[in-house]
């Protein structure tokens, strides 16, 4: 398995590479963004280890620019920046999990096999979920609805893949928010609500079959009634 390190401290790339090497990664680094960027898009990586705080480009740049190339590689935002917006800007950037410093390695280490494993698990699958004629391809993380095809983003495509895994029951921000984006709900952030509406422009706007329902003072659903 092959890892990409953005990180400009000295110190804690050599953590890294030493630490993960013992554990049998193939580990590359990149010590400003705009390296780290040209390494993820020119070389294949299993998995991205991504700071925010970087020279010459950010982290949350970085993965947005990664994120345009319809890149799916899992990526780790590893970072100090440790507040509810933070983490909300990683994954609207495009992250699929976040570690804040000072962290644990074995935590590290455990983040890493779980997004290996879904990857590889959606990879080997190959299988569909289905809502009415909305199909979720788990190979290509794309939908297609009828003869469309639609691309979605890393997040996107975790918050339709939980609404279809759950079909037809009601979901609760607070439940979307802890396990979509693995934080918890704060009523001042409307990060879920943003995100349902960037869904249903692309799977809903332009079809008579509205699939996405909104339940007022509870959640949202997807169904075909």
């Amino acid at each position: 398995m092959r890892i990409l390190i953005v990180e400009d401290e000295m110190k804690v790339v050599d953590f890294l590479k030493m630490g993960l090497g013992e554990a049998g990664y193939d580990v590359e680094a990149a010590f400003d963004g705009q390296m780290g960027y040209k390494l993820a898009a020119n070389s294949h990586f299993d998995l991205i280890i991504l700071d925010v705080i970087l020279p010459v480009m950010n982290g949350f740049e970085v993965c947005r620019k990664i994120r345009e190339k319809n890149v799916d590689v899992p990526i780790l935002m590893l970072t100090a920046l440790g507040t509810t917006e933070d983490k909300l800007d990683g994954f609207s950037a495009g992250a699929d999990d976040y570690l804040v410093k000072p962290f644990e390695f074995a935590e590290l280490i455990a983040r890493i096999k779980a997004l290996s494993k879904r990857s590889s698990a959606g990879y080997m699958a190959g299988s569909f979920l289905k809502v009415a004629d909305l199909e979720l391809d788990m190979h290509k993380k794309v939908a297609q609805r009828g003869k469309t095809t639609i691309e979605l983003t890393a997040k996107e495509y975790a918050l339709l893949e939980y609404l279809m895994r759950n079909k037809g029951r009601v979901v609760s921000r607070s439940e979307i928010a802890e396990k979509v984006w693995e934080i918890s709900f704060d009523t001042g952030t409307n990060i879920v609500d943003v995100y349902i509406n960037l869904l249903r422009k692309k799977i809903d706007k332009d079809f008579e079959q509205k699939l996405i329902q909104t339940r007022i003072g509870l959640g949202y659903s997807i169904d075909s009634e």
